[in-house]
């Protein structure tokens, strides 16, 4: 609403009024000195009210007629009239046996607006606005409205921000309420430092921390303004860091914030004391318990000595400890850690002690606050039923498991007495968040070009806890789609059944064909072990060679046309990443095998295999990275593989070459295609640093040596009768890359340099990519 033309009355104006008709009344209510005791009415003269009945008022004075009334009893009855919050003004007074209440009544709110915002929107700010029209109008309240505008705006780092309730007067006793805002400038976070900090530096300590310093792109990132609340998450996730490196002792002192006025920004400091970082020394386990073997026991601890500490490690040790017990038929056996320290050669040594917990049973499990999510959904994440011995530890990782569903804002599970000694009873009270999202996605590489996705996933669909997703992705020369529905607790197990229908067509600028496959793969996973995962799988598909030039390898010309492939396979996963704030360290390894023949027209066994190891050094500020991918296809029949079976090695793969730049090509077919191999084989060396580029810009580098090759062709008799080139020749690449984590999504600089290649491979000395989703 445009505010000219208008007349509006702030509050300081309305709490004058009200205090000078106190005085006023006060003044009327003084007696003369023959009356200074009291006053006697007889009759109630009410004037001024429309909307509050008479009787109304009169039980809000409660003043008793032909009754002596003192002066602090009419003044009480004022007092009673005013915090009613029905009158704007109220005058109490005594005209000879009539006793004169006069009151002005508070209007009725016509409409409210907000004025003098930009930066958010009125749906957003009225969200939290309680006052609503067609109520009478409350001062108290439209300050408390105020006031919760203004928090969130100091929510969004613009502390300086101030919200004005405002009446304006109209017809008929009403008014319009106008929150004026003066969104003011986003205080931002100038400097986040550290004190007391030996053993890693600032600029990784920053880079735990949820908060950032304002940057290069401070318009736009979200984080370096500055949030109290933000301010205690980041003090758990420092000792959260801090913990699971073995400092046992460290501590937050205190943080500081200091806030400049003249540049309107904060500087934050954390003091710190780290202490010293603990291994693990002997773990041992001890027990008077009958029938238990404490070797057995300390053998499933999986904690070797020399590890550094975590407490991480022990809980793990104990939930293994404490599912040993209950396979072994004992009940209610708690592992509790006793740790020894060991100050001269900084290690922990660990006694798990093994004894009879109270003998306490599960009564039942009770849900609330699930709407939609379906109880089974969430009792299966609970490894216990109604009648099982009682394990605290069990119903903590199970609210955990509950919250990592994805399903819900807020989970918590809490134990209570039951109805019986001995008994408690699981109370699991849940609030549902929405759990679909729509997906839009670019991307830009120079290999590829632009591409676009669009993609809707469900992960709980109808409330049964499955995933239902649909992705489409376009790009200059390839197009995919596919729908994957998944139900990651079939047959009540924890045994996730996925089906995918699929369809791909390419359009390769460096190819003289096309390809199109089309067909779908159901799928089962389940795990083998703590680390370990098996996948079964199916897949029948169309697979289809177009639109061969004439100009292309012989080799090429007999794929041409269309086959079915029915195949069946499996792949082996294990993965020891750390969970936490520290995913990527570790080793994961990935071997799948495909069988096709079972119908269909191909024949053949592919083999693959990934190894990738992590690791983090100097004190976490340079990552080194190595990876190693190889594969092989072996015809089962008398006919050649494909080409759309065969490998190729992608520029992501083997850096320094074009796609499909390297490998056996026809030299002598006018295109000279590349034919790609029924073998390959890479390996990638990487280094991640910092550039001394201040963090928040999101800028840092990184150096990489890339050795591979693709080889091996059923078929080498090219155009006109000339042999290809299939041995095993193997090309090295080398370069430096630029990493620039942006809000459009992470941008990649490769600059390389093959140092070993063929005379006919195709090189690329730049590369650049970027993929982002709204």
């Amino acid at each position: 609403m445009g505010a000219g033309g208008r007349k509006g009355l702030d509050f300081n104006g309305l709490w004058r009024a009200g205090l000078g008709a106190l005085l006023l009344a006060l003044v009327s209510l003084t007696p003369l000195p023959s009356q200074a005791q009291s006053f006697s009415f007889s009759n109630v003269s009410i004037e001024g009210n429309a909307r509050v009945e008479d009787a109304s008022i009169l039980s809000f004075l409660n003043l008793p007629r032909g009754q002596a009334v003192s002066a602090g009893d009419l003044n009480a009855a004022y007092q009673r009239l005013v915090n009613s919050g029905l009158f704007e003004t109220v005058e109490i007074a005594p005209q000879g046996s009539t006793l004169v209440v006069r009151v002005a009544e508070w209007p009725v709110i016509n409409r409210i607006n907000i004025e003098g915002n930009s930066r958010l929107d009125d749906e957003e700010l009225l969200a939290v606005v309680e006052t609503t029209p067609r109520r009478i109008y409350s001062p108290s309240q439209a300050e408390a409205d105020a006031a919760a505008i203004a928090a969130i705006y100091e929510e969004r780092g613009r502390l300086a921000a101030s919200v004005t309730p405002r009446i304006i007067r109209r017809s008929e006793n009403r008014v319009d309420l106008v929150f004026e805002v003066a969104e003011g400038g986003v205080v931002e976070i100038e400097r986040l430092s550290f004190v007391g900090n030996r053993d890693y530096s600032d600029a990784r300590l920053r880079r735990v921390l949820a908060t950032k310093q304002a940057g290069l792109l401070r318009r736009i990132i979200g984080r370096d303004t500055f949030v109290a609340d933000r301010i205690q998450f980041d003090r758990q996730l420092l000792t959260d860091f801090y913990s699971s490196r073995g400092y046992i002792d460290f501590r937050i002192l205190s943080v500081n914030n200091e806030f400049a006025r003249d540049r309107g920004a904060f500087f934050i400091t954390f003091n710190l004391q780290e202490g010293q970082s603990y291994d693990f020394g002997s773990i041992t386990a001890s027990s008077q318990v009958p029938g238990i073997d404490p070797q057995e026991f300390a053998a499933v601890a999986q904690i070797r000595r020399g590890q550094t500490y975590s407490p991480q490690a022990i809980d793990n040790a104990i939930t293994r400890m404490e599912r040993l017990a209950i396979r072994k038929g004992l009940n209610f056996i708690r592992a509790t850690p006793q740790i020894t320290r060991d100050q001269r050669n900084l290690i922990l040594n660990v006694n798990f002690e093994l004894e009879r917990g109270p003998r306490i049973f599960v009564e039942r499990i009770d849900i609330e606050g699930n709407a939609t999510t379906l109880d089974r959904v969430i009792r299966r994440e609970f490894n216990v039923v109604e009648g099982d011995p009682f394990n605290p530890r069990e119903i903590r990782a199970a609210a955990e498991r509950i919250r990592a569903l994805g399903f819900f804002a807020n989970a918590e599970v809490e134990a209570r007495d039951g109805t019986a000694p001995g008994q408690v009873i699981v109370d699991v009270d849940v609030e549902e968040q929405p759990t679909g999202s729509l997906t839009l996605g670019g991307a830009y590489s120079t290999d590829s070009g632009i591409g676009f996705n669009v993609g809707y996933s469900e992960r709980n669909f109808l409330g049964r806890g499955q995933t239902l997703a649909f992705d489409i992705s376009t790009g200059a020369n390839s197009q995919q789609s596919q729908l994957t529905f998944i139900e990651p607790y079939f047959l009540g197990r924890d045994l996730s059944a996925r089906i995918s229908v699929f369809y791909e067509t390419t359009d390769l600028d460096e190819a003289d064909y096309n390809t199109r496959v089309a067909g779908f793969s159901p799928a089962l996973s389940f795990p083998v072990s703590d680390n370990g995962r098996l996948q079964l799988r199916y897949r029948l598909a169309k697979e289809s060679i177009l639109d061969v030039d004439e100009e292309s390898s012989p080799i090429i010309q007999a794929d041409e046309g269309s086959e079915y492939n029915s195949s069946i396979g499996y792949t082996y996963t294990w993965d020891s990443r750390r969970t936490g704030l520290d995913t990527e360290s570790g080793v994961v390894l990935r071997f799948g095998q495909d069988l096709a023949g079972l119908g269909g027209d191909s024949e053949y066994l592919k083999t693959t295999l990934t190894a990738r190891a992590q690791r983090q050094v100097w004190n976490e500020e340079v990552t080194l990275r190595a990876i190693f991918e190889a594969g092989t296809i072996n015809s089962l029949g008398d006919r050649n593989n494909r080409i759309i079976d065969r490998f190729f090695l992608s520029s992501r793969q083997m850096r320094g070459f074009e796609p499909l730049g390297l490998g056996p090509r026809d030299l002598a077919a006018p295109n000279e295609d590349a034919l790609g191999g029924n073998a390959f084989a890479v390996a990638r060396f990487e280094a991640d640093f910092p550039l001394g580029i201040p963090e928040e810009y999101g800028i840092s580098g990184g150096v990489f040596l890339d050795a591979g090759t693709v080889w091996s062709l059923d078929e080498t008799t090219g155009f006109d009768g000339v042999e290809v080139d299939d041995d095993l020749n193997v090309r090295v690449a080398a370069g430096v890359s630029v990493f620039w984590t942006t809000p459009l999504g992470p941008l990649r600089f490769n600059f390389s340099k093959a140092l070993k290649k063929e005379d006919y491979d195709r090189t690329q000395s730049f590369n650049v990519s970027v993929q982002t989703t709204f």
